[in-house]
């Protein structure tokens, strides 16, 4: 498998300007992905105070389907609302009602040390939903052999920033295991102090694997497609083997 490796920030703001175009000829594509954006808001509760946010928003096409969600990125392009990093992020303690970091977790080279941040603007009982690939025995194979990003799930996961480090130091990183690892297989269920795990849902989606994501070609059209979505329904009892995609949701424990 592909390794993690490091690359210069400005790598995500290059994709994301590559992704708008993708998004721009594959309807397919905005078909499933407003679908992914719908299993989102049904963990939205709102009777926690304060807004919705998305950080590492990219496109910000999750308002298409939740209006009301304040888009965030490291960059500031015109159709976002906010500049934000992971690791500082510039919202008062305890005023954000959710967290949306919609394949943003793998990026993250210090994934404990941004969730600590996470931790501090979440209201109690505020909620982190991760949407994130899902590294199953067909994942994985995807994954590695049609995405330019490592899947690196046998490499070591550095929880913690060094000493010394500033989220003006963060670069462009890649594992796009990590949430798997963590969540779903339990390496980093005994490091969630202060967080309750709500849910952990493998999604197999054929459907999106066809789509070919936002850098493969698309396969077939809207029968093809219906396919696919049939072959889900077959296969969801499988997630070990044939999952795509993981939603992952954590609540903040009041003090």
């Amino acid at each position: 498998m592909k390794s993690a490796q490091a690359l210069p920030l400005e790598q995500h703001n290059i994709e994301i300007q590559r992704n708008r175009a993708a998004w721009a000829r594959k309807p397919m594509l905005r078909e499933i992905y407003h679908d992914f954006y719908r299993r989102i808001a049904a963990w939205i509760n709102p009777a926690i105070p304060g807004p919705v946010v998305e950080l590492g928003s990219g496109m910000g096409r999750i308002k298409d389907v939740i209006p009301q969600c304040v888009t965030t990125d490291l960059f500031p392009n015109p159709w976002l609302d906010r500049r934000e990093n992971c690791y500082a992020l510039s919202f008062a303690d305890g005023s954000v009602s959710h967290l949306i970091l919609f394949d943003v977790w793998h990026h993250l080279r210090y994934p404990g040390t941004a969730l600590r941040e996470f931790h501090r603007v979440l209201a109690p009982g505020g909620r982190l939903i991760l949407f994130e690939p899902a590294a199953s025995w067909v994942g994985r194979l995807v994954y590695h052999f049609f995405h330019h990003e490592p899947v690196a799930v046998r490499d070591p996961i550095t929880w913690l920033a060094p000493a010394g480090f500033s989220a003006a130091d963060a670069d462009y990183y890649a594992a796009q295991g990590s949430a798997t690892r963590l969540f779903w297989w339990g390496e980093g269920h005994a490091r969630l102090t202060g967080w309750r795990l709500r849910e952990v849902r493998p999604l197999t989606s054929f459907d999106y694997f066809a789509s070919g994501g936002f850098s493969g070609p698309h396969l077939g059209g809207r029968f093809l497609h219906g396919l696919m979505r049939a072959l889900d329904c077959v296969t969801s009892p499988l997630p070990r083997v044939f999952a795509a995609r993981l939603l992952v949701v954590l609540e903040k424990e009041p003090a």
